[in-house]
């Protein structure tokens, strides 16, 4: 029996390929050959596609591909049908044209109606093509299609590709399926590890390739290096005693620099365990891409972990090069750190002067003076108004030391360590513990997923940070534009309202910006509060659809802007609580068509009532509103008050029965003018009384 599928392969092999670039140029890869496929309606296992790859080869494995494309079907538009004939019933030279261009006598074409008119078609079947024709053409496309920012030429040939290609395998089952691609010509030789085995790799058929490539000492499924890499880091690790630190990130580049990974035991000199630990695993991890050891407690140890591309038969040698690599940069880590202790910190202040932050906001002293000052003003209202204990002299103390360390040497050498050198150089020149560590703090979140300051202190500062900052871009008119974002605003933005909520911070966010743009509105520059409301508070926006709460809940909130995105929060925390309940929906509805009376009645001029006159209430189902709206309001208004909005919602709810009494019973569009006015009155209190929570309106 024959069969009518085949596993397909396709291999490029190359120079080593840039590390950092590799996931993305073979995802790419992977993602052009499907797609090329589908193009052409060539079946596949779409779910199969696979990208394999090292650092000297791209390669995409399909399961099952079609032999042969399907039948074409083909369809071709020709003339309007009012335009085919003439006055007697001739075809026109449009028609007889179109007809002969298609190889059919104008009778065969056919005529379809559309909602634009009719039209003249030709239909025609054309039959597939062989997969392997088209290969080449699908291969070639996806190439071109690469994420390859600076394409390289080599030796004297014509081509451009991110490293010079050397080889090609396109194999559809058994067979070698002829392509030329940069030069070369597809064959089924593949090429094993460069020094383990730098013969030829004969693959039998697509199939074998895994395994092949494996004999051959190379791993070209990324997830089996990456398992490897963690296996033999870990196995090296317990045999000196130390746990390692296998970041995600590190793996995946330290994956994209190997084809047969083999891991090294390191060490390096005690007396370097004396540098501040980030400095020494920054060199490791970022610098090296070695993996440090720690011991049971978490403290750095003086050993570490090299990976390989080699089994050798003097591993010695190759730890000697890794140790030798390493302690001349460890050896810089130490003598910086131990001249800028000589230093104090303060004494940097004057330093600040002169390092410009941004032409039109001054100098980074100024900024920091800026800092200090909102950082005091935060404190003291955190300690007067919520009982907070931050020491507004701290506050000022930290703002004043926060950039010291950007003068540094150790931070000159290593910028990502700032705020971290600050901390260390604080507690060895006998600041307060907590102004040392809010140095560090009021950098956080440094990234996403990262952490807020955990001390009341570092959360202070970081929240001044921040808001000079995003006050004094938008001042300049430097807001983010598309994708751009120079001085990571939005992260900012985003940091500043996890701190404010995850810190349970109930400061208003208006008047802190009212203050934040005071302090830089001179010399023309100016910012508009609400312009940074919207900006902070549209931040939140991903911040809770990642929680799993609805858009319309977030919608609902934001329309009554709170002033404390603390109480922001809480309520959106209620909304999410409230959607659940039976009553939500039609007291949602009630609430938008409460929401749709007033506005009509406002664009008509309509009188509203100052308040509800009881007088005027007719018995029954407007008098019963009105009496349980009362009652609502007093047992409703001590709960807004301690911002327990779950339970104040709850008892709102309890309305739903009058109301939909009152709507199926009362017309509130009457002709006499007072009623009217009155019972506008009454459903203007209702609303009042949601809205003072969120426009319930705008759910559902």
């Amino acid at each position: 029996m024959t069969t009518h599928i085949a596993p397909l392969l396709i291999e490029l092999g190359t120079e080593e390929l840039p590390p950092k670039a590799l996931d993305e140029l073979a995802n790419a890869f992977r993602d052009g050959i499907a797609a090329g496929l589908t193009k052409r309606g060539i079946a596949h296992t779409a779910h199969s596609v696979r990208a394999l790859y090292s650092p000297r080869r791209l390669a995409v494995w399909v399961e099952d591909v079609a032999l042969q494309q399907p039948e074409q079907q083909l369809e071709r538009r020709g003339p309007a049908a009012n335009a085919a004939f003439d006055a007697s019933g001739a075809p026109s030279k449009a028609l007889i044209g179109f007809a002969h261009s298609c190889g059919v006598g104008f009778e065969q074409l056919q005529k379809i109606e559309t909602d634009k008119g009719a039209w003249f078609v030709h239909r025609a079947v054309k039959p597939g093509e062989a997969t392997a024709s088209l290969l080449p053409q699908i291969i070639d496309e996806a190439l071109k299609a690469l994420p390859v920012p600076k394409p390289m030429r080599w030796s004297d040939l014509d081509y451009q590709f991110v490293r010079p290609a050397h080889w090609l395998v396109v194999l559809l089952g058994e067979q070698i399926v002829e392509a030329e691609i940069m030069g070369l010509k597809s064959d089924r030789m593949s090429r094993g590890h460069r020094f383990h085995h730098p013969e030829p790799v004969w693959l039998a058929s697509a199939n074998d390739y895994v395994d092949a490539l494996r004999n051959a000492k190379v791993l070209v499924n990324p997830a089996e290096r990456v398992n490897r890499i963690i296996a033999e880091v870990q196995r090296v690790a317990e045999g000196i005693g130390g746990v390692p630190r296998l970041r995600q990130d590190l793996l995946d580049e330290v994956k994209n620099l190997v084809e047969w990974p083999v891991a090294i035991a390191c060490t390096f000199e005690r007396d370097f365990l004396r540098v501040p630990q980030e400095a020494l695993i920054m060199t490791m991890e970022s610098n090296q891409k070695f993996f440090p050891v720690f011991d049971a407690d978490g403290k750095l140890t003086e050993h570490f972990i090299g990976v390989a591309n080699i089994e050798s038969r003097d591993p010695n040698e190759i730890r000697k090069g890794y140790e030798r690599v390493i302690r001349p940069r460890f050896a810089d880590a130490r003598f910086f750190f131990d001249d800028d202790l000589k230093t104090p910190l303060a004494t940097q202040q004057e330093a600040l002067r002169k390092v410009t932050y941004q032409q039109k906001l001054g100098s980074v002293w100024d900024k920091v003076c800026r800092v200090g000052e909102l950082a005091r003003v935060i404190a003291e209202r955190l300690r007067s108004m919520h009982g907070i204990g931050v020491d507004p002299a701290d506050a000022t103390q930290a703002a004043k030391l926060a950039k010291c360390d950007l003068m540094t040497r150790m931070v000159g050498e290593f910028p990502e360590l700032q705020g971290i050198m600050g901390r260390y150089y604080a507690l060895a020149q006998g600041e307060a513990a907590e102004v040392a560590y809010a140095l560090d703090e009021f950098y956080q979140p440094r990234f996403a997923g990262d952490a807020i300051a955990p001390s009341r202190l570092g959360q202070v500062l970081a929240i001044a940070e921040k808001l000079d900052t995003l006050a004094g871009m938008f001042a300049i008119g430097q807001k983010p534009t598309g994708n751009k974002d120079p001085f990571s605003l939005r992260r900012n933005a985003l940091g500043l309202a996890r701190t404010l909520i995850e810190g349970g911070l109930d400061l208003d966010l208006n008047a802190l910006l009212h203050e934040a743009i005071a302090a830089i509105s001179t010399d023309g520059l100016d910012a508009k509060a609400n312009d940074l409301y919207d900006f902070i508070t549209d931040r939140l926006r991903g911040y809770y659809t990642e929680q799993g709460i609805r858009g319309d809940a977030f919608e609902s909130v934001l329309a009554v802007r709170p002033a404390s995105l603390r109480d922001f929060d809480r309520r959106i925390r209620a909304i999410d609580v409230f959607t659940k309940q039976d009553e939500a929906e039609s007291l949602a509805a009630a609430n938008k068509r409460i929401g749709n009376i007033l506005r009509q009645a406002a664009e008509k001029q309509l009188a509203v009532a100052e308040r509800v006159d009881a007088s005027l209430l007719d018995p029954g189902a407007e008098r019963d509103l009105a009496t349980a709206l009362d009652a609502a309001i007093a047992e409703v208004t001590p709960l807004l008050a301690e911002h327990r909005y779950v339970e104040t919602l709850q008892r709102l709810s309890q309305l739903k029965p009058v109301a939909d009494a009152f709507f199926d019973g009362v017309m509130v569009m009457v002709e006499d003018s007072a009623k009217r006015a009155n019972r506008l009155a009454l459903l203007r209190s209702l609303r009042t009384q949601f809205l003072a929570i969120a426009d319930i309106g705008l759910l559902g």
